[in-house]
This record gives structure tokens, sequence and C-alpha cells, in this order.
């Protein structure tokens, strides 16, 4: 693992889901829509990273929170409809989980750094 976990635990999240949809047959824009928010909150976190700014640092952070909201949702949706199997939905909506926690907390470090 790198010194950013964040990193290390989108980039496993994004590759987790890519592997699920590879065996999905049919409901492709459920797949394409849990595919895209879960490949951006990696690229969100990156670009949060090299940021220019502490507002730009917050808004791209706050981006990946939401698609993280969003991935959780898809997963959900696909688990309750039988589409993915509890054992895949519940190791990815854990890793989203963490996720989640750790942008929250990264979130609001900075915001009350400023105060």
């Amino acid at each position: 693992m790198s010194e950013n976990k964040l990193v290390d635990y989108s980039m496993d999240l994004a590759v987790g889901v890519m592997k699920l949809c590879e065996n999905i047959k049919g409901h492709y824009s459920v797949v394409n829509q849990l595919e895209r928010s879960a490949t951006s909150i990696g690229a969100n976190i990156r670009e949060g990273n090299s940021a220019h700014g502490k507002a730009d640092f917050i808004a791209k952070f706050q981006i990946a929170l939401k698609e993280c909201y969003e991935t959780e949702c898809w997963l959900e949706l696909m688990n309750k409809a039988d589409i993915i199997n509890d054992d895949s939905a519940k190791r990815l909506l854990h890793t989203c989980g963490t996720i989640r926690r750790m942008l929250i907390a990264s979130i609001n470090t900075v915001k009350n750094n400023g105060k």
C-alpha cells in the first residue's frame, strides 16, 4: 500500500466494481452507472490531492463523497434485485463505507483548520 490509503482504497473499490461488472449480463444502464460512480471516486480524490488551494481540495473531495454515496446506492439496488450476491455487495459496501468515512474526516479536518 502507498502512503495514501484513501487512494489505495478507492483504487481497490474501482477494480472490484469493474471485475464484478464483467460478469453481469444485461442491466447495462445500471452497470454503467455503478462503474462510472465507483471509478469517479478515485479520480476526484487524486484531483483533490493536487488541488490549487483549500477550496479546490474541499470541492473535489465533496464530489468524491457524492460519488461514494451514489456507488453505495447502486450496489444496494443491485444486491436487492439479486443481480449481485451478498458477499460481493458486503465486501464492496464495506470498502465504500471506509472511503466515505475517510473523505468526511478529511473534509472536516481541512474545513476546521481554517477557523
